[in-house]
């Protein structure tokens, strides 16, 4: 596998400064004395960027009042100055244009959640004319293709999901598709690794816990920053099975890895190899955007750790710098929704390496799902329609196309059998009504003929396509641009008193050439006093613009900050404790809530535009009181503060 695109190889690095080859692809020590050092190294390169941004956004300014921020043509004119480059990245803009066009119409700003989509809105919206056209048509016509209706809904699958690896399941023609879609996005081989799809993302992190011989390797080894409800979900199953969790801990205020207690835990005592456990390392926070060193899955594996890699939050593309091939971890999972800005469902993938199965024990195969295609269910009640007037013929769903049925026949429900010919099916995803004619089975059979059985059609999954063509590089270079300057200006919105308190606390890292396209942050009044995320959340959402909030653990206070702990931790209810120590007990219940932002691939300067002018209307003491005021003229319910 490239850890590269050959064709992406030889572009330029975002300062110009020196070749990407060198910032993805350095090389390998034997070849150092045979190959030219380049005028500026690496580091260089990055610190320059770090400079450049510091020192070129609203230079020795700061702002204390939201009215006198520039425009936002003011801005972004000068933010093309600092970052020429991203001029490089307008392609994105015309997709955005075409293919998401809603995001326009409602002005809104999606910075909520953060993943890959499959499609995209304008595929949507084409697919329901399509299907309209189609229904309100009284000419008979042939049945849309697999491209034609890429969506789908889900249905829960029983059984044990050891036998499901070790023997395989029944698969449909669109599940084999859409499974060989996503792994070639992924660049995952199906040599190497078994694929299942899975509810969500917290599924797939449960089933890996359920079906992990902790017995015999004990450990389970977290390095999260932030509560995940998945993360919590297998911590719960994997300790009802004799495991013992830990976690990495997280310095304050930067939340740097505290990289020598992570080692202790990992490295093994013993000379000899033992079974340690399960290491599951997020290659980077989803919430702060810190980005991780991948030498912690090395040292893990050399020291017999099995490794989980959570690429949930990892962007479009990333998994082509990611080195698959050179660290092949044991377990990866990662989850995919719909539409970007529309539909934020969607499912999980979990990634199971082939030589791994052996050592797994049974368990069940709650949360892995079936993928019904909505061609099949359009396909069906058509044929109902149809056959409606066959009062006389009694027809029974018994031989409809195989592979498809054993989609439908896992749903959880009932299937009733009628005398008015027909065949209810409920569930809690959807409800489905057909009546197979005497002809239905026989064109059913005859279009899995023709579909042909060695799975030779593919699914149109647009947003895959479309960052397949735009490429790392692109995408990562944009987001890059947009964070950072992003940072750079919430620091400089300041208090107007005496003190300049600054408005905004950044967690995690700050200006950083590596940084991830994710923001956490807090919002302080002019007394110092923190607001609390919730209402930030709730005002944003009343400008257009939609940002989550989450909870950050699991951090270590140096006797240098040691003052700053009992003021900065609290607990998930947002109640503050004074804590004196550092124990374990106290870190897991304790941490900070914060506002978070992520940027998708398709995030425009407007977008971060449009959320820093909002946090600066917070430099006016009255805003908070002021929004609670409007928001009962408009009689709606009152924010609470």
């Amino acid at each position: 596998m490239q850890s590269l695109g050959q064709n992406e190889a030889s572009e330029a690095c975002p300062q110009g400064c020196c070749p990407t080859s060198i910032l993805f692809n350095p090389p390998p020590p034997s070849s150092q004395n045979t190959i030219t050092k380049p005028r500026n190294s690496s580091s260089e390169c990055r610190h320059s960027f770090v400079a450049t941004t510091a020192s070129s956004i609203f230079p020795n300014t700061k702002f204390t009042n939201h009215e006198s921020l520039p425009s936002l043509h003011e801005s972004f004119s000068e933010f093309k100055k600092v970052y020429p480059q991203y001029s490089d990245s307008e392609q994105v803009d015309h997709v955005r244009a075409k293919e998401y066009y809603h995001l326009s119409f409602s002005n809104q700003s999606c910075l909520d959640y953060i993943g890959i989509g499959l499609f995209s809105y304008y595929q949507r919206q084409h697919h329901d004319t399509s299907k309209t056209q189609l229904a309100s048509s009284s000419t008979p016509q042939s049945p849309p293709q697999y491209s034609d209706i890429p969506f789908f809904s889900i249905s829960y699958k029983t059984g044990n999901l050891k036998n499901l690896l070790l023997h395989g399941g029944q698969e449909s023609e669109f599940e084999s598709a859409m499974r060989r879609r996503i792994m070639k996005f992924l660049n995952i081989s199906e040599n190497d690794y078994f694929m299942v799809f899975t509810a969500n993302r917290t599924s797939a992190f449960k089933l890996v816990a359920d079906s992990y011989p902790f017995k015999s390797s004990k450990k389970l080894l977290t390095v999260y920053d932030y509560e995940s409800e998945a993360v919590e979900a297998m911590i719960s199953c994997s300790e009802k099975r004799g495991a013992k969790a830990m976690s990495a801990e997280f310095s304050w205020p930067r939340l740097r890895i505290q990289s020598s207690k992570l080692r202790k835990m990992i490295v093994s005592k013993s000379k000899k190899k033992k079974k340690r456990g399960l290491f599951v390392f997020p290659v980077h926070s989803r919430v702060t955007g810190a980005r991780y060193p991948y030498l912690w899955m090395s040292i893990a594996q050399e020291n017999g750790w099995h490794v989980l890699i959570d690429a949930c939050a990892l962007g479009p593309k990333d998994m082509d710098s990611f080195g698959l091939s050179l660290f092949r971890p044991d377990f990866l999972i990662c989850s995919f929704y719909k539409i970007f800005g529309e539909n934020p469902s969607g499912f999980g993938c979990l990634f199971v390496k082939k030589s791994v199965i052996s050592i797994l024990e049974p368990s069940s195969c709650a949360g892995i799902v079936n993928l019904v295609p909505e061609r099949l269910l359009l396909q069906l009640s058509q044929e109902m329609g149809s056959s409606s007037g066959d009062d006389g013929k009694q027809n029974y769903l018994t031989t409809l196309h195989e592979q498809e049925l054993s989609s439908l026949s896992s749903f959880s429900g009932r299937i009733q059998t009628t005398q008015s010919l027909k065949v209810e099916e409920e569930s809690s995803e959807l409800q489905v009504i057909v009546a197979p004619t005497e002809g239905l089975v026989e064109s059913l059979q005859n279009k899995k003929a023709q579909d042909g059985e060695n799975g030779s059609f593919n699914i149109e999954c647009r947003c895959l396509d479309q960052v397949d063509s735009l490429g790392l590089i692109l995408i990562t270079n944009r987001t890059r641009y947009l964070i950072n300057w992003l940072v750079n200006s919430m620091m400089k919105l300041k208090h107007p008193n005496s003190e300049g308190v600054p408005l905004v606390k950044i967690y995690g890292p700050k200006i950083k050439f590596d940084r991830g396209p994710a923001l956490a942050f807090n919002v302080f009044d002019w007394k110092g006093a923190k607001v609390e995320p919730v209402l930030v959340q709730k005002l944003a959402d009343r400008s257009n613009i939609s940002l989550s909030y989450g909870f950050l653990h699991h951090i270590w206070f140096s006797d240098k900050y040691a003052n700053e702990k009992g003021k900065a931790l609290q607990t998930k209810e947002g109640r503050g404790q004074r804590v004196t120590t550092n124990k374990m007990e106290d870190r897991d219940k304790l941490g900070v809530t914060v506002v978070t932002a992520a940027l998708s691939f398709l995030a425009n300067f407007e977008d971060v535009f449009k959320l820093w002018a909002f946090v600066a209307r917070f430099l006016d003491a009255d805003f908070v009181e002021k929004e609670r005021w409007r928001y009962t003229a408009l009689n709606q319910k009152t924010i609470e503060v």
